[in-house]
């Protein structure tokens, strides 16, 4: 996991949407703690402050320690509402952890010794279909990232789950299947699949435009009877 992040927060005295509007005015951004077999707690950060740590781009992937009342409470940043138009934050979800729980987080996935893959090297390209895995962790285990080795991997060739050696205290969230996480094509099969694709859209769009000039004749028979 990314080093932990630390955000000064206030008790939030009232709930309500009138209350949450107050506290935006004043450049505070309402939001919750809870989990851990314990009341909810509600309070509010500056937005200044949470808008930087967001800007970091692994907030949401981090620890944060919310400092409250003198004390500090480790979170799970699990989800911040951006306003439609603005896209201020306007409320964040934060989840309290507790040791020995079980949680499940979003890692990034980084694939390493790519000059080792005879595939890569012939001029083939690999396609992610995963950029993150969704696991369930221990709390007090939680990865920054989950390497993938390329070793040896030839044009044509898929890394599934399963091929992943996952650290210990962390298990794939998705377990009903040996999902696909990324495959190795050559650039001219990723080029002919995009075309292909275009192609689609171009013939529905033809469909679609015949269809109206169908409707358009029936329209007109209709007018001239």
């Amino acid at each position: 996991m990314s080093d932990a992040l630390t955000l000064p927060a206030e008790t939030r005295e009232q709930a309500g949407k009138g209350a949450s509007r107050s506290l935006r005015r004043e450049g505070r951004v309402p939001a919750v703690i809870y989990g851990g077999n314990e009341e909810p707690t509600m309070i509010h950060v500056e937005e200044k402050e949470l808008v930087k740590q967001l800007m970091t781009g692994h907030f949401m992937n981090s620890i944060v320690q919310i400092e409250l009342g003198g004390k500090k409470m480790r979170t799970l940043p699990k989800d911040v509402a951006l306003d439609p138009v603005t896209d201020r934050p306007i409320h964040a979800d934060f989840l309290r952890m507790v040791k020995g729980a079980k949680i499940d987080v979003e890692v990034p996935v980084v694939f390493i010794n790519e000059e080792q893959s005879p595939g890569l090297k012939k001029g083939g390209v690999l396609n992610v279909v995963r950029h993150e895995l969704e696991l369930v962790c221990d709390s007090e285990k939680i990865p920054s990232e989950i390497e993938i080795d390329v070793t040896g991997k030839e044009v044509g060739d898929s890394i599934h789950i399963s091929e992943v050696t996952l650290p210990e205290g962390s298990e794939s969230a998705i377990t009903d299947r040996d999902f696909t996480i990324a495959t190795l094509v050559a650039p001219s099969a990723l080029k002919k699949s995009e075309d292909e694709t275009d192609e689609e859209v171009t013939e529905t769009e033809v469909t679609e435009q015949n269809a109206d000039t169908v409707e358009d004749e029936d329209d007109n028979v209709v007018e001239g009877e």
